[in-house]
């Protein structure tokens, strides 16, 4: 094939979208992505980056615009890193994200199964209910420009509730009032961070304002300004981050005025939210999902049900209306204090919570002889552990029923629930996140013919090369994220070197040399990034 040539016009059609919503175009056997291309389109493009068997590029020309082209309705759109498809219909939207998930389900998980369907939003606009501002270090609110950390501000967010935008928009007053200094990442100085904002059902909002310190200046004025702008305000708090990262929220918080909590509905159940609790971004979407697992589940009122990674017990007591026992388990200790409460409100008697690692609790309960007839997970994004999966395929369910925020990790361990006897036989993508690439999954696992504790107790893991199994992702999905994002081809060699740099394990002699003398090739360093990359994408660093 000719080498496709930086800054050169090419003329292609439009294939499909990535995971990230760009564009598939491909030319002379590389693959381009193109931001804001639309499916079907014959376009001319101009390549930016040139890679080893992929490229990027941008439109110069559309030929002849495709009906499922949208004007965006964002002025900031492009800028802000928020939203991938406004450019989009909504149906070409849904196509988009339902042949995302088909895909990692069929080339990541190697399952026979075709996704039903995808369950749409009624209103796409204005669904969030909670919603996480960050505060540039020149006192701009809004959000992260794509793949940086420069804020792009943002005044009003058509994702985003008016309540929201209004409390944000109070807090920047506030700021330039009074002169309260916002951080810089940079220097580790300054002290607003993120204005962190949730909406209920009734329009009340909960403000947490998350600083660098202790305590900010004029408190009282940062309330009644607040307020002034969202009547509906319920309360108003400070949360005190000092950690340099990512991580948005800090352990300690302060009630500045109102109270600390909102109460919500949600299928039926009331619950009580506080700042940190897990709950659904999209409450209408949230009871569609919902609805899907309990229907997977097939429940008929006498099953014991175990929940992992339970949260505040939304599905759990969702599954207790339908069950005769069920089991939540969750990691965060005020999580599982507002389940328990979340439960007696709700006259539930049939629900139980423990606090503990996911992986923890399955293998205590396997061991102490827990045999459920149906087991839900509803992990973080990396995913399960295999650990975890081990333990759930002991305990011997009839049924797994499956809830996924990122399809390539569910993929990854919808094979290896196959490899240990649990088949993907039904799966529904539900669009939560209206605008953006994000979309959630429900997959039902069926116990085949192979008796999963047979096998577990066959192995030996001492006679196995366990590099497949470890650390958050094999090989080939490794292989596979590295050549979609970045269109270079790495191989077991370079990905083991990079696992021992990172401090992960690989497995028993996996490529090292036979020999003291032995010379391998090492890994380029821009084949590292893209690996480290995908590591960091699948939890492992």
């Amino acid at each position: 094939m000719d080498r496709l040539h930086e800054n050169r016009i090419y003329t292609g059609t439009v294939e499909s979208y990535s995971s990230e919503g760009l564009g598939i175009v491909r030319l002379d056997g590389a693959v381009v992505f193109v931001p804001q291309a639309v499916r079907g389109e014959t376009i001319d493009l101009k390549i930016t980056k040139v890679m080893k068997t992929a490229a990027a590029g941008e439109i110069v020309k559309i030929h002849k615009p495709s009906p499922d082209r949208a004007q965006p309705e964002c002025p900031d759109y492009g800028r802000c890193g928020g939203c991938d498809f406004q450019h989009l219909t909504y149906p070409e939207e849904l196509w988009a994200k339902r042949q995302r998930v088909q895909d990692a389900l069929t080339r990541l998980g190697g399952a026979d199964i075709r996704v039903e369907e995808i369950l749409g939003a009624k209103n796409p606009l204005h669904y969030r209910n909670k919603s996480q501002y960050p505060v540039g270090a020149d006192g701009a609110i809004g959000f992260y420009r794509a793949r940086s950390h420069q804020v792009v501000l943002v005044k009003r967010c058509l994702i985003q509730p008016e309540a929201a935008d209004k409390t944000a928009a109070a807090v920047g007053e506030w700021m330039r009032r009074y002169k309260v200094p916002a951080y810089d990442e940079a220097t580790g100085k300054g002290l607003v961070r993120h204005v962190y904002v949730r909406v209920n059902r009734k329009g009340e909002s909960l403000c947490c304002v998350v600083i660098n310190g202790r305590q900010a200046p004029r408190e009282p004025e940062l309330a009644a300004y607040v307020c002034a702008a969202v009547p509906h305000t319920a309360g108003v708090l400070v949360n005190s981050n000092t950690k340099r990262g990512n991580v948005i929220l800090g352990e300690k918080y302060r009630t500045l005025w109102g109270r600390d909590y909102l109460m919500d509905t949600l299928c039926g159940l009331e619950f009580k939210l506080s700042v940190p609790s897990f709950y659904q971004v999209n409450r209408d979407q949230a009871e569609a999902l919902y609805g899907k697992a309990l229907d997977y589940a097939g429940l008929t009122g006498r099953e014991t049900v175990l929940d992992l990674y339970c949260g505040i017990g939304t599905i759990t007591l969702c599954l207790a209306k339908r069950a005769g026992r069920v089991i939540g388990a969750e990691i965060v200790p005020a999580a599982i204090r507002d389940a328990k409460e979340n439960a007696a409100r709700n006259h539930i008697e049939n629900a139980e919570f423990f606090c503990g690692d996911a992986a923890e609790t399955a293998a205590r309960l396997e061991a102490e002889g827990l045999r459920p007839d149906v087991i839900t997970v509803d992990p973080p994004r990396k995913g399960l552990a295999p650990e975890v999966i081990g333990s759930i395929t002991a305990m011997g369910p009839e049924r797994v029923v499956y809830v996924s925020c990122d399809p390539a990790t569910l993929g990854r361990d919808v094979k290896r629930f196959g490899e240990l006897g649990y088949r993907a036989v039904r799966a529904c993508a539900v669009d939560m996140f209206p605008a953006t690439r994000h979309v959630e999954t429900v997959v039902l696992l069926s116990k085949g013919e192979i008796d999963s504790k047979k096998v577990r107790v066959e192995f030996s893991l001492e006679d196995m090369d366990m590099s497949e199994f470890q650390d958050g992702a094999t090989y080939p999905q490794i292989k596979e994220y590295v050549l979609e994002h970045t269109g270079l081809k790495v191989s077991n060699l370079y990905i083991s070197q990079i696992k021992r740099k990172c401090g992960l394990e690989v497995g028993k002699n996996y490529n090292l040399p036979k020999s003291e003398d032995s010379r391998q090739p090492q890994c380029p360093p821009e084949k590292e990034k893209a690996i480290r990359e995908a590591f960091k994408y699948f939890g492992m660093i």
